[in-house]
């Protein structure tokens, strides 16, 4: 039951939690079940309170098993943001000015994986799902890269999923960005070379039909590779590769500006004089 607080004789509304954000807004995080009639209370009595202070973005992280609370918020204002498995996140922007709240994710991110051997054969699979199902065409292994993966372990990772074999990361040779790729959202897709560390393959039966080593040429002749443009430059890179040097971009470890924390900057070292190598990185 709901704790009456009285000041000077009225009932004094309860404030939601929240927290400062870094953008003049605020946070608020809600973990314990309510009434909805206590939430609406509490969620304009916050609101009041947040205009006064001349606070700008609201956000509220309601967690699934608080659904219920969601309609109130969207009555006083709130629109959805993201969601995610486990939660979903409302905002509203109190000023009469331009609304500056980030939009939602717009990207996800994709590997494919040129792994090639010394006998210059290709690492290839047939998909299980998707468009490519049951048409024969050999492709390299590809897949999502994970929320918190840097694309050099996606990559690895991926390609042991789909096939079992080992591989260590070298570069990244190139990259595409399409638009209103999945679910209205756009889709960042890295070439990647890899070499392999073992080579008995071990194929996912889950997604994957079969998957074999290819001789590069057999898998350059296939009609569906020379007719589709990103396909022939997939072979394109493999032949090259194959042949002769060919520049890519490798990962350095770089620490952040503002939170110190490391990320990684893809570069083509080799086209960087020593000096500013041993200034810049």
């Amino acid at each position: 039951m709901e704790k009456l607080v009285f000041q000077n004789g009225f009932k004094k509304d309860r404030l939601l939690p929240a927290v400062n954000d870094d953008h003049g807004g605020v946070i608020v995080e809600l973990k314990d079940p309510m009434d909805p009639n206590v939430f609406h209370n509490m969620l304009k009595a916050s609101l009041s309170k947040w205009r006064l202070q001349g606070k700008k973005g609201i956000w509220i992280k309601v967690p699934i098993e608080l659904v219920n609370l969601v309609e109130t918020a969207v009555k006083e204002g709130f629109w959805y943001h993201h969601a995610e498995p486990h939660y979903l996140m409302l905002v509203h922007w109190i000023p009469e000015t331009e609304n500056t709240i980030p939009a939602n994710a717009s990207h996800r991110v994709g590997i494919g994986a040129i792994v090639l051997n010394e006998k210059r054969e290709l690492l290839v699979v047939q998909e299980n799902s998707g468009r490519l199902k049951g048409t024969a065409v050999w492709k390299i292994p590809t897949g999502v890269v994970e929320e918190g993966e840097d694309i050099f372990e996606g990559a690895i990772r991926e390609v042991k999923e789909e096939t079992g074999i080992d591989t260590e990361f070298r570069e990244v040779l190139a990259f595409r960005q399409t638009h209103k790729a999945f679910f209205g959202k756009s889709d960042l897709f890295f070439i990647c070379m890899m070499r392999p560390l073992s080579f008995d393959i071990q194929k996912q039966d889950l997604e994957i039909e079969a998957a074999q080593w290819m001789p590069i040429e057999e898998y350059a002749a296939q009609p569906f590779v020379q007719k589709h443009v990103l396909f022939k430059y997939i072979k394109d890179l493999c032949l090259t590769k194959a042949e002769k040097s060919y520049p890519g971009f490798t990962p350095v470890p770089i620490t952040s500006f503002f939170d110190a924390s490391t990320s990684f900057l893809y570069l083509n070292k080799d086209g960087l004089d020593q000096e500013s190598s041993a200034i810049h990185l």
